[in-house]
């Protein structure tokens, strides 16, 4: 094999991969009052979010242990790659940086490289998407490397959340400020900065109005469209994303469109109704 791509839980899979020997997903691990739910292809989006919205407490990840990801990259693959979410938001990319040494103590050759997507959900998806079909043209392991590099570098990430309770819950809202929002039906429209933290771009008042200003930061802040995959993830709201996606092209030229829904990581943060975009 010539290449193998792990990605964290919190990017989506396109369905042909879910058979793909070389692309392996370490899953992170959500914990509701108690109850640990792997995000792997066990996972329930409709219980998990029935869980979180009765109860009172925030749940929680936990990433994958550096063991995890040194007995990913333990295989025959020539070129082996990891992509985890944002290091400003989990320990998911410190984790895979110390399997990568684990693996590296007895096989010192080993081409690996782990990727900070400084994004999250369809952002990773993006990336791998990148890593593969770089492998596919036949180049080079630095030449991929730097090419994924500088293609994250162009990448941005926006989102758009229906409820805003898991924010309130984990302490980066206030609940005062949560109450207002959710009776003013005000809907922050956010993004993700160069260093992989999370911005409140704007706000509307209502899901929809706030989803095309989400649509108006796309086209005003993308570049070479044509050249570019449009990503969208959403969490119970196929419709929404569609859309999303509809308005979106009908401004701008894309290479290709993926459409996803949201894997347990990203159902966490965007919760019922929420929408990322990458591009």
């Amino acid at each position: 094999m010539r290449y193998k791509i792990v990605i964290d839980s919190c990017g989506e899979l396109i369905e042909r991969w879910e058979a793909d020997p070389a692309i392996e997903r370490a899953p992170l691990t959500l914990t509701v009052e108690g109850e640990d739910i792997v995000d792997d292809e066990t996972f329930d989006q409709a219980y998990f979010l029935k869980k979180v919205a009765e109860s009172p407490e925030c749940p929680k990840s936990s990433c994958p242990s550096p063991e995890r990801y040194r007995t990913a990259y333990d295989c025959d693959a020539e070129h082996i790659y990891a992509v985890t979410l944002s290091a400003e938001l989990s320990g998911s990319y410190n984790s895979a940086v110390l399997g990568m040494n684990l693996l590296k103590e007895n096989a010192p050759d080993k081409k690996i490289h782990v990727f900070n997507s400084r994004s999250a959900s369809v952002g990773e998806t993006l990336i791998a998407l990148k890593i593969e079909e770089c492998e596919q043209h036949g180049m080079e392991f630095e030449e991929i490397v730097e090419t994924v590099e500088n293609y994250i570098n162009s990448q941005n990430t926006y989102f758009v959340l229906e409820n805003l309770e898991t924010l309130r819950k984990n302490g980066r809202l206030s609940n005062l400020k949560a109450f207002v929002a959710n009776a003013l039906k005000i809907k922050p429209v956010m993004g993700a900065t160069p260093e992989g933290t999370i911005i409140q771009l704007d706000q509307a008042r209502g899901m929809n109005k706030a989803l095309m200003k989400l649509v108006d930061y796309v086209v005003e802040q993308t570049e070479s469209s044509q050249e570019k995959v449009l990503a969208i993830s959403h969490c119970n709201c196929r419709e929404r994303a569609e859309m999303v996606k509809d308005a979106i092209v009908k401004r701008i030229p894309v290479k290709d469109v993926v459409l996803l829904d949201t894997a347990g990581v990203s159902t966490m943060y965007a919760n019922d109704g929420g929408i990322i975009v990458a591009i």
